[in-house]
């Protein structure tokens, strides 16, 4: 089939690469967000997903807005069979989804119709889930509600965060999406209808859901860091000033500290919860670089209480 692959982040690649290496399809054109600036230089910067198509040798399409009538015209001209989307970041009109001939078949982080959303490996993170997994569906109006062709599960480990189960994901969903083509391609895959069961959603989170509630239970704190870990970043105030935190250990047997109460050793730093104390692992100032709890706090005079 002729694709026109729909991503922007370096998420998409792993699923860009397995139909760049396809013998079955061509790619012919990708489509992502426009340049952006990054970096202290705010520097215009290509997106993963374009700067690895010019590499390939592909076409860009770089739409402000994918409704723009220049898109959609040349969108037509290429005329895709079948569009695949991973990490795209943009609503798709209803011009756009009619083009391909088999339309828009999105790959997304969670196993429908659980999370639906922009971050969904996040909030399986924070939500304790055991199991969370990738799911091929074709893109229709609603949000992340169209039927499904295909899943594969992935299990969450107990130290993982959102950036190492988002990284195995977009492996295995690479081969999904990809064994997803052939079989719209040979006629074998048809998209199910998800149950109405079972939905929840996953909104964009924002820096202020990222704050740790001391009061909350340890395991809650440790969920809560993980999910948000590397992005958007859980964070804290010691002395004023705004803490990042990496990822933590549960100590159980510190149930001496209130909520918050900063308790420091030669060689750890533990933080009281609405349950236990848990151990800070990298921690990062305001305005500096990340480094071990204990060299934060022999580097300054640590807070007695957090948040």
């Amino acid at each position: 089939m002729r694709l026109v692959f729909a991503g922007t982040p370096e998420t998409a690649l792993p699923a860009l690469d397995a139909l760049l290496a396809s013998d079955r399809h061509e790619v012919v054109a990708v489509v992502t967000r426009p340049d952006a600036t990054a970096g202290r230089g705010r520097k215009l910067l290509a997106s993963p997903v374009a700067e690895r198509a010019a590499e390939a040798g592909i076409e860009v399409l770089k739409p402000a807005r994918p409704r723009e009538e220049g898109f959609l015209a040349r969108l037509r001209e290429i005329a895709p069979d079948c569009c695949p989307v991973v990490a795209y970041g943009a609503l798709l009109p209803k011009a756009a989804l009619e083009v391909p001939v088999h339309g828009w078949v999105n790959l997304h982080f969670s196993l429908l119709p659980a999370w639906r959303g922009a971050a969904p490996v996040q909030y399986a993170v924070m939500a304790g889930d055991e199991v969370t997994g990738a799911s091929t569906f074709l893109i229709e109006q609603g949000l992340d509600s169209g039927p499904v062709y295909g899943v594969i599960t992935e299990e969450i480990r107990p130290t993982d965060t959102s950036g190492d189960l988002l990284d195995r994901l977009a492996h295995s969903g690479a081969r999904l999406l990809a064994a997803t083509m052939d079989g719209i391609e040979s006629g074998d895959l048809v998209p199910r209808p998800q149950p109405a069961d079972g939905v929840t959603l996953a909104p964009k989170l924002t820096v202020e859901d990222a704050a740790v509630d001391w009061t909350a239970p340890a395991l809650r704190v440790d969920r809560l860091i993980r999910g948000c870990t590397p992005a958007p970043g859980a964070w804290t105030v010691a002395a004023g000033e705004r803490l990042k935190l990496g990822p933590v250990a549960l100590a159980p047997d510190r149930t001496d500290l209130a909520p918050g109460e900063v308790a420091v050793t030669k060689n750890a730093v533990h933080v009281g919860t609405g349950s236990h104390a848990v151990r800070l692992g990298h921690v990062q100032p305001q305005g500096k670089r990340p480094m071990p709890a204990p060299d934060w706090s022999r580097g300054t005079r640590p807070p007695s209480q957090l948040g």
